[in-house]
């Protein structure tokens, strides 16, 4: 008969995170070149649209679209 060798503490080892990526879509984008155009903090496109800043910085730089770090929505027309 063949003896078990005995349980040991910490030999279980830590499960790993599963990464959750999802694709832009079409409107993904579309939605992106608005708030660019709006000068919409990048911290609440984050919000709206359930993705990190990492992720919506990384797709504007490959976009081409000019994310500026604003601290508010302007509302004043340029001609005002």
């Amino acid at each position: 008969m063949i003896e078990r060798p005995p349980k040991l503490w910490g030999t279980v080892m830590a499960k790993k995170r599963k990464i959750a990526r999802r694709e832009f879509s079409i409107g993904d984008e579309k939605e992106l070149r608005l708030h660019a155009k709006l000068n919409t903090p990048i911290k609440k496109i984050a919000m709206l649209t359930g993705r990190t800043e990492g992720s919506i910085r990384q797709k504007a730089i490959r976009m081409g679209l000019p994310l500026t770090k604003t601290r508010y929505v302007s509302l004043k027309s340029p001609d005002a």
